[in-house]
């Protein structure tokens, strides 16, 4: 990372602890990551999960299938624990998104057996990663963050198919003066190459259609706490004939493909 992201870095966690983001910065690998999932996941259910329950939740809610991961995340679901006793339980507060905690982790590395990544920062509401933002000096085009998001993505064996990753729901990159956001999605719906398939992008747009392109201000007005829990739980719509997530956010501006970049 150059000295110019580092600072984009620093600025941006800065942004997200004024928009009441707790900074985490003890969480930087996939077991601390797991760690703090659990210990949210255990206060908003309730419950103690032995070790090996807990490693059977995670079995048993990680998946590759990002329409899968989506509908979890805002479902009651059920599991069945040691003593065959069934926990009903969320991941998340269903009911008040923005009652939930929201966190912020940088510079997080998720090792799995085929991949090593590091992601720049990552936004977690209860400890379940849902968003992840990647940025890039200023002057460098966002399509490489882009890109980059899209290989890690078809790494074989990634982060996002094997762990709490899984339940990523939005993308957003910026080199502090344009930035984008995009949903997650299945590879047939995440894609870009020659045959123009294309990934379909957005820029946020205030109520008269101003385009938002700065990252200060993106933060603003989609990433504080309660706006982004409304964004998660509200404006993306899980189209069930495509297995396919959307975003329908209020005032966004015309989408755009990856080639006008």
């Amino acid at each position: 990372m150059t000295s110019s992201e580092r600072q984009l870095e620093e600025e941006l966690i800065s942004k997200l602890k004024e928009l009441k983001h707790a900074y985490r910065e003890d969480i930087s690998d996939r077991a601390a990551l797991e760690a703090n999932f659990r210990e949210k996941f255990q206060e908003l259910n309730r419950v103690k999960l032995t070790d090996a329950e807990f490693e059977r939740l995670l079995e048993e809610i990680v998946t590759p299938d990002v329409f899968t991961a989506a509908q979890t995340l805002r479902s009651r679901n059920s599991f069945t624990r040691e003593d065959g006793t069934p926990l009903n339980y969320t991941l998340v507060n269903i009911d008040d998104w923005c009652k939930n905690t929201f966190e912020v982790v940088n510079q997080l590395r998720i090792n799995t057996d085929y991949s090593h990544h590091r992601f720049d920062v990552v936004l977690p509401i209860n400890g379940v990663p849902v968003v992840q933002i990647e940025l890039k000096t200023l002057g460098i085009n966002p399509r490489r963050a882009i890109e980059q998001i899209v290989d890690y993505k078809n790494d074989i064996g990634n982060g996002f198919t094997r762990t709490l990753l899984c339940f990523m729901q939005v993308f957003v990159v910026s080199n502090r003066d344009s930035t984008y956001y995009f949903a997650n999605n299945n590879a047939r719906h995440f894609s870009f190459n020659a045959d123009e398939r294309f990934l379909p992008i957005y820029q946020y747009a205030a109520p008269d259609n101003t385009k938002i392109t700065g990252l200060d201000e993106f933060s603003d007005a989609v990433l504080a706490k309660c706006t982004l829990g409304e964004m998660i739980s509200r404006y993306m719509v899980l189209v069930a004939s495509e297995q396919k997530l959307l975003m329908m956010l209020p005032y966004s501006a015309t989408r755009k493909t990856f080639c006008v970049l």
